[in-house]
């Protein structure tokens, strides 16, 4: 009768107005060595009487582990691995036992790491992964399971979680992702439930193949709200942890490691915050020095991370735009035509150093390297957004230094260029505005003010005071005013 007793008592442990006398009977103890049994009937009802009995009892909790009921639900979790219902009932037990001290260091004796690794990967539903992950998160928080749970595969396994759901849109994938990412930060760097605390963990990371750490690390860094969990990051010195892989793997050539890294370091550069503490730390001179990398995507990857670490920042955009020798390499990868995306960061990067510094310095070690006529050309890019961008940075040199700039600008025939972009009917508002924008500095010089009138500008900014975008007709008025000396 012994399992018909087990089941009424966990139909009856149901009731929470039930728990108490089933504590004062003492049938907790008496329950206790029936998880030892091999009759899986016998686990299922003793293990569910036993949970819902205990379940919030911190007290009689603390008396489960300290009479020994952890090797059992490993045990559990080990002998019968395929039951659905025995792996649930030994997981939720675990669930609610994982926060307690006494728990956690009985079960760094046991191999639980390796039964929680073989559920991850036997895991079919939200509900089943959602469970072990609260498991695995408490578990974490306890240095020698923590190594535990490297050793045995979890961040691959989790990374494989991660790389199977990223890029769905269904709710329930995007929490799976985002307490996957959680995870292993956790296991990585010492976080605990999305935040990002105590030490990183070397000896964690040491275990772990880098393209895990960083597939997993970017993808916890991308939906961060928190700039304060980025800088924390940083001091942690999780920077310097990506530069050094990097390094290592410049050398050795593995690409994918080396673009995961740069994703990861492009992510934490976003919040202003974060930039400067990066760049106080001499972030950006590590990160050109690694520009010595043979592979385009990778050169590409640097140039944006660079890029994002000179938005906003004049103190950084002022170190890069006096370095010839990386002015050089930016004006020599805006001729690679065949790499697109690198040519692309390259002629973004120049257009950021002068945006973000604004100095007479940088504008003439541009021009010295070549550069303008690049921006020049950029100007007539098939993005927006990059048109733009050439012709604010243009607009500010010569806003800084027309004089130094003339020759080039009638070398590259920007006036020609301009004069396209505000006659093609394709052209967006906000570039023609700028265009306009740009124009204006132009005519501070006499050979230039003599190239605008010769190639009829005027009657096209004529047409452009009936455009249908009020911004646009109000620089058109604007622009023709100074082209008549009117202001």
């Amino acid at each position: 009768c012994a399992v018909k007793a087990a089941h009424v008592l966990s139909e009856i442990a149901k009731n929470e107005q039930m728990k108490k006398p089933c504590i004062e009977a003492d049938l907790v103890p008496t329950l206790i060595p029936l998880l030892e049994s091999t009759d899986q009937e016998m686990l299922l009802h003793s293990g569910r009487a036993i949970g819902r009995i205990c379940y919030d009892n911190r007290d009689l909790q603390e008396e489960l582990v300290k009479v020994g009921v952890i090797p059992s639900l490993v045990r559990i979790l080990t002998d019968y691995a395929e039951s659905e219902p025995l792996v649930h009932v030994a997981l939720l037990a675990l669930y609610n036992l994982a926060d307690l001290d006494s728990a956690k260091e009985a079960l760094s004796m046991t191999k639980v790491a390796e039964q929680l690794v073989k559920q991850l990967r036997r895991a079919e539903s939200h509900e089943r992964l959602e469970i072990v992950f609260e498991v695995l998160q408490a578990l974490a928080e306890n240095d020698a399971l923590k190594v535990q749970l490297v050793e045995a595969g979890v961040p691959e396994v989790l990374s494989e979680i991660l790389l199977r759901l990223h890029g769905s849109s269904q709710a329930q994938d995007t929490c799976i992702v985002k307490a996957a990412s959680d995870l292993i930060v956790s296991l990585l760097l010492g976080g605990k439930k999305g935040t990002v605390t105590g030490q990183i963990h070397k000896e964690s990371i040491s275990k772990t193949s880098p393209i895990v750490f960083l597939t997993s690390l970017t993808c916890w860094v991308l939906p961060l709200s928190s700039d304060g969990n980025c800088l924390r990051m940083i001091q942690l010195g999780i920077i310097h942890q990506l530069l050094d892989l990097l390094e290592k793997h410049v050398h050795s050539g593995d690409t994918s490691v080396q673009q995961a890294a740069l994703s990861a370091l492009q992510n934490l550069a976003v919040p202003v915050v974060s930039k400067v503490q990066m760049l106080e730390e001499g972030i950006a001179e590590r990160i050109e020095a690694l520009l010595r990398s043979e592979s385009p995507p990778v050169q590409s990857k640097l140039l944006g991370t660079l890029r994002m670490l000179a938005d906003g920042q004049a103190d950084a955009a002022e170190i890069l735009g006096q370095d010839p020798l990386l002015l050089n390499r930016l004006v020599q990868w805006c001729n690679v035509s065949d790499h697109s995306g690198l040519c692309g960061e390259a002629h973004r990067l120049l257009a950021s150093i002068l945006q973000h510094n604004r100095s007479l310095e940088v504008v003439k070690a541009i021009q010295a390297a070549q550069g303008v006529k690049h921006l020049v050309s950029m100007t007539t890019s098939e993005h927006a957004v990059m048109q733009n961008e050439a012709l604010n940075a243009l607009a500010i040199a010569s806003a800084i230094d027309l004089e130094t700039l003339e020759d080039s600008f009638k070398e590259s025939q920007l006036v020609q260029s301009l004069h396209k972009l505000l006659k093609d009917d394709n052209t967006s508002p906000e570039v023609k505005y700028n265009s306009m924008g740009l124009l204006c500095r132009l005519l501070n010089s006499g050979d230039l003010r003599q190239e605008i009138e010769k190639d009829k500008i005027k009657d096209t900014l004529e047409r452009l005071c009936s455009h249908s975008n009020a911004n646009v007709v109000k620089e058109a008025i604007t622009t023709l005013q100074v082209l008549r000396g009117e202001t």
